[in-house]
């Protein structure tokens, strides 16, 4: 049975360096699911970034909102699969499919449900939505509410929570946090 590890923490806060030094001492065969779309120039520029920063090390997969599939289609093939990020996934559920919020419940619950299988052990890359505003309008409540609540659900599931602060993991949840880093 696999482990689940989520880190969270603030933009900026180090979660995707602590996810790949993390992934790099305990598996293998790696996996990187990641979730963002190259929708502008700068964004392009980040992604080209963080594949040089991963190297070779990790088999990447791409898929911005079929999260359970791109799972299912990968997790026997590898001894990790580190999903990078949770938050841009919960934004671009939200921006295609507006007006569909049974869609997007279906698209969480089906990735709770791969994930709870644990076929493989999982690194989750998250941001930290709960020590913020409350946004003044209805697309920013419902994305702070997804967020939150796949954040609670997939914290409770975890075997293992960081909270990044200033590059320094903080072990919320198992302990393995506390050895990272130094």
């Amino acid at each position: 049975m696999g482990t689940l590890t989520l880190i969270t923490g603030g933009v900026r806060s180090g979660k995707s360096r602590c996810a790949l030094e993390l992934a790099g001492q305990r598996a293998q065969t790696k996996c990187f699911l990641a979730t963002a779309e190259a929708l502008d120039e700068e964004m392009k520029a980040r992604i080209v970034q963080h594949r040089k920063e991963r190297g070779s090390d990790f088999f990447t997969l791409e898929e911005p909102i079929k999260l359970a599939s791109a799972i299912q289609q990968v997790q026997t093939q590898h001894d990790l699969i580190l999903v990078d990020c949770l938050t841009l996934w919960v934004s671009n559920l939200l921006g295609r499919f507006p007006d569909t919020p049974k869609q997007i419940e279906a698209e969480i619950k089906s990735f709770l449900e791969i994930v709870s299988l644990r076929k493989t052990d999982f690194v989750f890359v998250t941001n930290e939505v709960g020590l913020g505003l409350v946004p003044d309008n209805s697309m920013g409540r419902q994305f702070i509410d997804t967020l939150g609540n796949l954040n609670q659900e997939l914290g409770r599931l975890s075997d293992e929570v960081i909270f990044m602060v200033s590059g320094i993991p903080n072990s919320i949840k198992g302990g393995i946090g506390a050895r990272l880093g130094s």
